[in-house]
C-alpha cells in the first residue's frame, strides 16, 4: 500500500466541538463542507445523529437504535466550513448543551454508479478512502447482488443501515472478523455474529460489496445507506487487537497519530467506544469515551488511551477497549502521519 499524499488530514477528517443555542447555530472551523456528520451531546443523554449528502440535511438516523430515516428540520445545511443546526434540539443544539461534531469530506456531489447489479448512488473521495453509498434493495428474486462503492480500493469496513424499516440494526463488515459471513451490529453489544446473507459471505473487490438475502442489507424495496472506508497509509487504518488487562496496557501501531478511534470487543460483548483528539487537553484525557450504540454522555471516568505519535497505547484495563485475552475491532483517522508519502518521519508528537 503506498504512503498517503495527504500532508493535511485535517482536510478530510476533523472533530469540531461545539456549545448549543436553541436558535439558528453555525458551525464554522471544520476546514471543509462535510458530506457526513455525526452529532452527539457530550454532557447529557441524547441520541446520535448522523446526516449525509446522500440522504440529505433533513433525514437523521442514530446509531443507538434500528430506527428508520427520522424526518427533521433542525439540521438546514452542510456549510463551505461546516454545518448549521437550528432550534432547541436535545440530539445537536439544546442551548448550552456541549456537542462533538465528526465529520468526513466525500466528494461533495454524488453520481450514479452502475458497476454492480444494484445500480447506487455514491459520494466517493479516493484520496482520503471514504465513500457513502445510497441503493434500494433486491432481495427477491435474486438474493446475492453487488453494489459499487467507487473507492478505486477495498473497503477495509462498511456500515450499512436499512433506511425504511425501523426494526432493522446497524450492520458492519471488518476486514479482521475473517472469513466474510462474519459481522457486528453498531446498534448493539453483541459480539461476533455468523450469516452468510449480510455479505453474501464474499469479500469486498477494489470496485463492490456484495448483500444476499438479508433485510439488514438488501431487504426487497427498502432504502439503504453504506458508509465504506478503504485504508490510506499514514490517514486511516481498521485494525485488531487482543487487550490485555493492564495499565501497561497493548499498543496499537497505525503509523500515525490518531485524531479518532472507534473499537469494539469482537470476541465478546461490549461497546462501541470512541474517543477523539479534541475532548481532552492530555494524551490519557483522549480515553473519553462515547459509545456508538448508547444515548448516554461522555463517560472520562477512566484514563484510557495515550495517542501517541505513531499510534494508541492502552492506559487501562477498561472493558470497553483492554480486557485481558479479548480481541477487538477497532477504525482510527490520522491527526498527523508517522511516516511523510516520501517516506520520511514527521514530527508528530
Amino acid at each position: 500500500m503506498p504512503y498517503s499524499n495527504i500532508d493535511k488530514p485535517s482536510k478530510y477528517f476533523n472533530t469540531k466541538l461545539y456549545t448549543g443555542t436553541g436558535a439558528s447555530n453555525a458551525v464554522t472551523g471544520v476546514g471543509f463542507k462535510p458530506d457526513w456528520v455525526w452529532l452527539k451531546r457530550r454532557d447529557s443523554s441524547a441520541s446520535h445523529a448522523l446526516f449525509d449528502i446522500n440522504r440529505g440535511v433533513n433525514k437523521q438516523l442514530r446509531t443507538n437504535t434500528t430506527g428508520a430515516d427520522e424526518t427533521v428540520s433542525w439540521f438546514p445545511s452542510f456549510d463551505t466550513d461546516g454545518f448549521t443546526v437550528s432550534t432547541t434540539e436535545s440530539d445537536g443544539n439544546a442551548s448550552g448543551g456541549t456537542y462533538t461534531s465528526w465529520n468526513w469530506l466525500g466528494a461533495n456531489t454524488t453520481v450514479s454508479n452502475t458497476s454492480g447489479s444494484i445500480s447506487s448512488t455514491v459520494s466517493a473521495n479516493t484520496t482520503s478512502g471514504f465513500s457513502v453509498v445510497s441503493y434500494t434493495g433486491t432481495r427477491t428474486p435474486t438474493a446475492n447482488q453487488s453494489i459499487g462503492h467507487g473507492l478505486g480500493a477495498v473497503p477495509s469496513m462498511i456500515i450499512v443501515k436499512n433506511r425504511t424499516t425501523g426494526t432493522r440494526g446497524w450492520r458492519v463488515y471488518h476486514k479482521s472478523l475473517g472469513t466474510p459471513d462474519k459481522e457486528l451490529i453498531l446498534n448493539s453489544t453483541a459480539s461476533v455474529g455468523t450469516d452468510t446473507a449480510t455479505w453474501q459471505n464474499t469479500t469486498p473487490t477494489s470496485s463492490l460489496f456484495y448483500v444476499g438475502a438479508s433485510g439488514e442489507t438488501n431487504n426487497t424495496g427498502d432504502n439503504f445507506i453504506a458508509y465504506c472506508f478503504a485504508e490510506v497509509k499514514g490517514f486511516s487504518k481498521a485494525f485488531s487487537y487482543v487487550g490485555n488487562g493492564s495499565a501497561d496496557g497493548v499498543f496499537v501501531n497505525l503509523g500515525f497519530r490518531p485524531a479518532w478511534v472507534m473499537v469494539k470487543a469482537s470476541s465478546t460483548t461490549g461497546q462501541w467506544a470512541i474517543c477523539d483528539n479534541r475532548r481532552g487537553t492530555a494524551n490519557t484525557a483522549n480515553g473519553a469515551f462515547l459509545f456508538a450504540e448508547s444515548s448516554e454522555a461522555t463517560n472520562s471516568a477512566p484514563a484510557n488511551w495515550d495517542f501517541l505519535s505513531n499510534g494508541l497505547k492502552a492506559r487501562a484495563g477498561y472493558a470497553a477497549h483492554n480486557s485481558s485475552g479479548v480481541t477487538y475491532i477497532g477504525l482510527a483517522f490520522a491527526e498527523n502521519p508517522f511516516v511523510s508519502s516520501k517516506g520520511i518521519p514527521t514530527c508528530a508528537f
